[in-house]
Protein backbone atom coordinates (compact mmCIF):
# COMPACT_ATOMS: atom_id res chain seq x y z
CA UNK A 1 0.00 0.00 0.00
CA UNK A 2 1.84 3.64 -0.98
CA UNK A 3 1.08 6.40 1.85
CA UNK A 4 2.83 9.04 0.59
CA UNK A 5 5.10 9.46 -2.71
CA UNK A 6 6.25 12.85 -2.54
CA UNK A 7 9.11 12.70 0.06
CA UNK A 8 12.54 12.86 0.11
CA UNK A 9 14.47 10.53 2.80
CA UNK A 10 18.10 12.43 2.94
CA UNK A 11 20.80 11.35 5.31
CA UNK A 12 23.59 13.67 6.07
CA UNK A 13 27.60 13.12 5.60
CA UNK A 14 30.46 13.51 7.96
CA UNK A 15 30.39 15.68 10.44
CA UNK A 16 27.00 15.11 11.74
CA UNK A 17 28.91 12.43 14.12
CA UNK A 18 28.49 12.20 17.86
CA UNK A 19 28.81 10.78 20.98
CA UNK A 20 26.09 8.73 21.84
CA UNK A 21 24.43 8.34 18.31
CA UNK A 22 22.00 5.57 17.84
CA UNK A 23 21.65 5.17 21.57
CA UNK A 24 18.62 5.41 22.26
CA UNK A 25 16.88 3.94 18.88
CA UNK A 26 18.88 0.55 19.57
CA UNK A 27 17.55 0.27 23.32
CA UNK A 28 14.31 1.27 22.15
CA UNK A 29 13.93 -1.56 18.88
CA UNK A 30 15.45 -4.62 18.39
CA UNK A 31 15.26 -3.49 14.48
CA UNK A 32 17.84 -0.57 15.12
CA UNK A 33 20.14 -2.84 17.86
CA UNK A 34 20.15 -5.27 14.62
CA UNK A 35 21.58 -2.70 12.49
CA UNK A 36 24.55 -1.67 14.88
CA UNK A 37 25.27 -5.62 15.42
CA UNK A 38 25.93 -5.85 11.46
CA UNK A 39 28.14 -3.12 11.22
CA UNK A 40 30.38 -4.24 14.02
CA UNK A 41 30.36 -7.46 12.64
CA UNK A 42 31.26 -6.41 8.69
CA UNK A 43 33.82 -4.15 10.64
CA UNK A 44 35.42 -6.78 12.70
CA UNK A 45 35.31 -4.05 15.28
CA UNK A 46 32.57 -2.79 17.99
CA UNK A 47 32.04 0.81 16.41
CA UNK A 48 28.52 0.43 18.05
CA UNK A 49 30.87 1.08 21.52
CA UNK A 50 32.77 3.69 20.17
CA UNK A 51 29.58 5.09 18.79
CA UNK A 52 27.67 4.71 22.46
CA UNK A 53 30.64 5.44 24.72
CA UNK A 54 34.06 6.43 23.08
CA UNK A 55 35.69 9.65 23.08
CA UNK A 56 35.05 11.98 20.21
CA UNK A 57 38.42 12.42 18.61
CA UNK A 58 37.82 8.01 17.80
CA UNK A 59 34.88 8.41 16.66
CA UNK A 60 35.48 11.70 14.32
CA UNK A 61 38.09 9.51 12.78
CA UNK A 62 36.71 9.57 8.85
CA UNK A 63 37.09 4.99 8.90
CA UNK A 64 34.94 5.45 11.56
CA UNK A 65 32.56 8.65 11.17
CA UNK A 66 31.53 7.62 8.00
CA UNK A 67 30.35 4.14 8.93
CA UNK A 68 28.54 5.81 12.26
CA UNK A 69 26.52 7.72 10.42
CA UNK A 70 24.99 5.51 7.45
CA UNK A 71 24.50 2.71 10.55
CA UNK A 72 22.42 5.84 12.26
CA UNK A 73 20.53 6.62 9.04
CA UNK A 74 19.71 3.51 8.57
CA UNK A 75 18.80 2.40 12.33
CA UNK A 76 15.64 5.13 11.89
CA UNK A 77 14.77 3.90 8.50
CA UNK A 78 14.30 0.42 10.43
CA UNK A 79 12.48 1.83 12.91
CA UNK A 80 10.03 3.10 10.21
CA UNK A 81 9.79 0.09 8.67
CA UNK A 82 9.04 -1.88 11.68
CA UNK A 83 6.30 0.94 13.00
CA UNK A 84 4.65 1.11 10.02
CA UNK A 85 5.03 -2.54 8.79
CA UNK A 86 6.00 -1.46 5.52
CA UNK A 87 9.21 -0.63 3.52
CA UNK A 88 10.76 2.45 3.40
CA UNK A 89 9.43 2.45 -1.06
CA UNK A 90 5.93 2.68 -0.01
CA UNK A 91 6.55 6.09 2.14
CA UNK A 92 9.10 7.83 0.04
CA UNK A 93 9.60 8.73 -3.69
CA UNK A 94 13.22 9.57 -3.75
CA UNK A 95 16.60 9.66 -1.76
CA UNK A 96 19.78 11.98 -1.50
CA UNK A 97 22.66 11.50 0.74
CA UNK A 98 25.56 14.14 1.34
CA UNK A 99 28.40 12.47 0.80
CA UNK A 100 28.71 9.61 2.52
CA UNK A 101 24.99 9.88 3.01
CA UNK A 102 24.63 8.44 -0.47
CA UNK A 103 25.84 5.17 0.40
CA UNK A 104 23.53 5.44 3.26
CA UNK A 105 20.35 6.25 0.76
CA UNK A 106 21.45 2.55 -1.27
CA UNK A 107 20.99 0.92 2.01
CA UNK A 108 17.64 2.46 2.46
CA UNK A 109 16.23 1.92 -0.97
CA UNK A 110 17.57 -2.06 -0.94
CA UNK A 111 20.74 -1.47 -3.33
CA UNK A 112 23.58 -1.50 -0.97
CA UNK A 113 23.09 -4.02 2.04
CA UNK A 114 24.46 -2.98 5.16
CA UNK A 115 27.04 -5.51 5.54
CA UNK A 116 29.01 -3.99 2.13
CA UNK A 117 28.31 -0.45 3.10
CA UNK A 118 30.13 -0.43 6.35
CA UNK A 119 32.69 -2.17 4.38
CA UNK A 120 33.16 0.39 1.26
CA UNK A 121 33.19 3.49 3.59
CA UNK A 122 35.44 1.94 6.38
CA UNK A 123 37.85 1.42 2.89
CA UNK A 124 36.55 5.32 1.84
CA UNK A 125 37.34 6.41 4.99
CA UNK A 126 40.63 5.21 5.07
CA UNK A 127 41.33 6.12 1.20
CA UNK A 128 40.43 9.52 1.90
CA UNK A 129 42.23 10.11 4.75
CA UNK A 130 45.35 9.02 3.22
CA UNK A 131 45.00 10.04 -0.33
CA UNK A 132 47.05 13.58 0.55
CA UNK A 133 49.96 13.76 3.57
CA UNK A 134 48.88 15.24 6.73
CA UNK A 135 48.97 19.03 6.44
CA UNK A 136 49.39 19.65 3.13
CA UNK A 137 45.29 19.56 2.31
CA UNK A 138 42.42 21.22 3.69
CA UNK A 139 39.39 22.72 3.56
CA UNK A 140 37.59 26.18 4.15
CA UNK A 141 33.87 26.99 4.26
CA UNK A 142 33.10 30.08 2.53
CA UNK A 143 29.87 31.83 3.65
CA UNK A 144 28.02 34.89 2.37
CA UNK A 145 29.36 34.24 -1.10
CA UNK A 146 27.66 33.19 -4.44
CA UNK A 147 28.95 29.80 -5.98
CA UNK A 148 29.88 32.48 -9.22
CA UNK A 149 32.26 34.92 -6.88
CA UNK A 150 34.02 31.67 -5.40
CA UNK A 151 34.18 30.25 -8.82
CA UNK A 152 36.08 33.94 -9.42
CA UNK A 153 38.40 33.40 -6.56
CA UNK A 154 39.64 30.29 -7.81
CA UNK A 155 40.09 31.43 -11.05
CA UNK A 156 42.66 34.18 -9.89
CA UNK A 157 44.71 31.70 -7.58
CA UNK A 158 48.09 31.00 -9.53
CA UNK A 159 48.33 27.02 -9.62
CA UNK A 160 52.15 26.91 -9.20
CA UNK A 161 50.51 27.19 -5.30
CA UNK A 162 48.74 23.90 -5.47
CA UNK A 163 44.93 23.34 -6.60
CA UNK A 164 41.87 25.06 -4.66
CA UNK A 165 38.17 23.14 -5.98
CA UNK A 166 34.80 23.51 -5.05
CA UNK A 167 34.36 20.89 -2.62
CA UNK A 168 30.48 21.41 -1.24
CA UNK A 169 27.73 23.67 -3.05
CA UNK A 170 25.49 23.54 -0.20
CA UNK A 171 23.23 25.91 -0.24
CA UNK A 172 23.07 30.00 -1.75
CA UNK A 173 25.75 31.38 0.61
CA UNK A 174 27.37 28.12 1.51
CA UNK A 175 30.64 26.85 -0.27
CA UNK A 176 33.08 24.96 0.94
CA UNK A 177 36.41 25.20 -1.21
CA UNK A 178 39.50 22.47 -0.70
CA UNK A 179 42.89 22.14 -1.78
CA UNK A 180 46.58 22.64 -1.28
CA UNK A 181 47.16 24.67 1.90
CA UNK A 182 49.28 27.31 -0.14
CA UNK A 183 46.58 27.78 -2.61
CA UNK A 184 43.58 27.82 0.04
CA UNK A 185 45.91 31.04 1.82
CA UNK A 186 45.27 32.86 -1.41
CA UNK A 187 42.24 32.32 -1.89
CA UNK A 188 41.02 33.19 1.30
CA UNK A 189 43.01 36.53 1.24
CA UNK A 190 41.47 37.23 -2.41
CA UNK A 191 37.43 36.64 -0.36
CA UNK A 192 38.71 38.80 2.17
CA UNK A 193 39.67 41.51 0.16
CA UNK A 194 36.49 41.29 -1.86
CA UNK A 195 34.87 41.88 1.20
CA UNK A 196 33.98 38.47 2.12
CA UNK A 197 34.06 38.14 5.93
CA UNK A 198 33.17 34.66 7.45
CA UNK A 199 35.57 32.36 5.84
CA UNK A 200 35.45 29.31 8.65
CA UNK A 201 38.91 26.63 8.21
CA UNK A 202 37.30 23.47 8.56
CA UNK A 203 38.60 20.64 11.87
CA UNK A 204 39.27 18.44 9.11
CA UNK A 205 42.90 16.29 7.96
CA UNK A 206 42.48 15.80 4.51
CA UNK A 207 41.12 17.97 1.38
CA UNK A 208 37.74 16.11 -0.04
CA UNK A 209 36.06 16.39 -2.69
CA UNK A 210 38.69 17.90 -4.83
CA UNK A 211 40.83 16.46 -7.60
CA UNK A 212 43.98 15.67 -4.90
CA UNK A 213 41.54 12.67 -4.18
CA UNK A 214 42.09 10.73 -7.31
CA UNK A 215 44.21 8.02 -5.55
CA UNK A 216 40.99 7.29 -3.07
CA UNK A 217 38.85 7.42 -6.09
CA UNK A 218 41.39 4.56 -7.47
CA UNK A 219 40.17 2.52 -4.40
CA UNK A 220 36.76 3.14 -4.26
CA UNK A 221 37.04 1.64 -8.33
CA UNK A 222 38.95 -1.55 -6.96
CA UNK A 223 36.50 -1.29 -3.88
CA UNK A 224 33.06 -1.25 -5.89
CA UNK A 225 33.99 -3.49 -8.96
CA UNK A 226 33.25 -6.16 -6.21
CA UNK A 227 30.36 -5.03 -5.03
CA UNK A 228 26.73 -5.51 -6.77
CA UNK A 229 24.50 -3.20 -6.74
CA UNK A 230 20.89 -4.09 -6.91
CA UNK A 231 18.20 -1.65 -8.88
CA UNK A 232 17.09 0.73 -5.92
CA UNK A 233 14.02 0.62 -5.32
CA UNK A 234 13.47 4.58 -6.00
CA UNK A 235 15.79 7.06 -7.12
CA UNK A 236 18.76 8.65 -6.01
CA UNK A 237 19.39 12.07 -6.27
CA UNK A 238 23.51 11.92 -6.98
CA UNK A 239 26.08 14.01 -5.46
CA UNK A 240 27.99 15.20 -8.48
CA UNK A 241 24.70 15.21 -10.82
CA UNK A 242 21.94 16.04 -8.95
CA UNK A 243 20.09 14.25 -11.57
CA UNK A 244 18.10 11.25 -9.77
CA UNK A 245 19.37 7.33 -11.13
CA UNK A 246 18.59 3.65 -10.91
CA UNK A 247 20.83 2.70 -13.22
CA UNK A 248 23.58 0.68 -11.13
CA UNK A 249 26.21 1.16 -13.36
CA UNK A 250 25.53 5.07 -13.73
CA UNK A 251 25.06 5.06 -9.27
CA UNK A 252 28.72 2.99 -9.65
CA UNK A 253 30.44 5.49 -11.45
CA UNK A 254 28.99 8.26 -9.33
CA UNK A 255 30.09 7.31 -6.31
CA UNK A 256 33.87 6.84 -7.48
CA UNK A 257 33.82 10.48 -9.53
CA UNK A 258 32.06 11.48 -6.45
CA UNK A 259 35.34 11.49 -4.32
CA UNK A 260 36.87 14.25 -6.52
CA UNK A 261 34.35 16.25 -7.74
CA UNK A 262 31.97 18.86 -5.76
CA UNK A 263 28.74 17.57 -3.71
CA UNK A 264 25.96 19.90 -5.60
CA UNK A 265 23.63 19.62 -2.66
CA UNK A 266 22.28 23.64 -3.87
CA UNK A 267 21.71 22.09 -7.44
CA UNK A 268 20.13 19.06 -5.70
CA UNK A 269 17.44 21.18 -3.37
CA UNK A 270 16.66 23.12 -6.89
CA UNK A 271 15.49 20.50 -8.49
CA UNK A 272 12.92 18.99 -5.97
CA UNK A 273 10.02 21.28 -7.13
CA UNK A 274 10.50 19.93 -10.47
CA UNK A 275 10.38 16.27 -9.34
CA UNK A 276 6.79 16.72 -7.45
CA UNK A 277 8.71 16.71 -3.81
CA UNK A 278 6.49 18.34 -1.43
CA UNK A 279 8.65 17.00 2.15
CA UNK A 280 11.93 16.71 2.96
CA UNK A 281 13.03 14.11 5.71
CA UNK A 282 16.80 14.07 7.45
CA UNK A 283 16.92 10.82 8.90
CA UNK A 284 19.73 9.85 11.02
CA UNK A 285 22.42 12.46 13.52
CA UNK A 286 21.76 16.28 13.65
CA UNK A 287 20.11 18.78 12.17
CA UNK A 288 22.52 19.77 9.34
CA UNK A 289 20.56 19.23 6.23
CA UNK A 290 17.58 20.05 7.55
CA UNK A 291 19.05 23.32 7.90
CA UNK A 292 20.42 23.75 4.33
CA UNK A 293 17.00 22.49 3.31
CA UNK A 294 15.36 25.83 4.86
CA UNK A 295 17.64 27.53 2.82
CA UNK A 296 17.71 25.58 -0.42
CA UNK A 297 14.34 24.76 -0.58
CA UNK A 298 12.14 27.05 1.62
CA UNK A 299 9.32 25.97 -0.10
CA UNK A 300 9.47 22.72 1.28
CA UNK A 301 8.73 21.29 4.10
CA UNK A 302 11.56 19.65 5.88
CA UNK A 303 12.74 18.20 9.47
CA UNK A 304 15.35 15.71 10.73
CA UNK A 305 14.26 12.09 12.36
CA UNK A 306 16.98 11.18 15.18
CA UNK A 307 15.01 9.91 18.30
CA UNK A 308 11.88 7.44 18.76
CA UNK A 309 9.87 10.49 19.44
CA UNK A 310 10.96 12.10 16.70
CA UNK A 311 9.99 9.29 13.96
CA UNK A 312 6.73 8.30 16.12
CA UNK A 313 5.08 12.13 15.87
CA UNK A 314 6.09 12.20 12.34
CA UNK A 315 4.56 8.49 11.58
CA UNK A 316 1.37 10.12 13.10
CA UNK A 317 1.06 13.90 11.62
CA UNK A 318 1.92 11.73 8.45
CA UNK A 319 -0.84 9.25 9.14
CA UNK A 320 1.42 6.54 8.28
CA UNK A 321 -0.07 4.78 11.88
Amino acid sequence: MVFWMTILAIFPGQGSQKVGMGLELSKKFKSAQMVFEEVDEALSFKLSKVMKEGDNETLKLTENAQPALMATGIAVVKVIEELTGNSLANIVSHAAGHSLGEYTSLVSAGSLKIFEAARLLKIRGIAMQNAVPVGRGSMVAILGASIEDVEHFIALVDNSNGIVEIANDNAPGQVVVSGNVDALKILIQLAKDRGIRKIIPLSVSAPFHCSLMKPAAEKMEIALEKVKLEEPDFPIICNVSSIPETSTQIIKNNLILQITHRVRWRETMETLSRLGISQIVEMGTGKVLTGLAKRGAPELNSLNLETSEDIVQWLKIEKLI
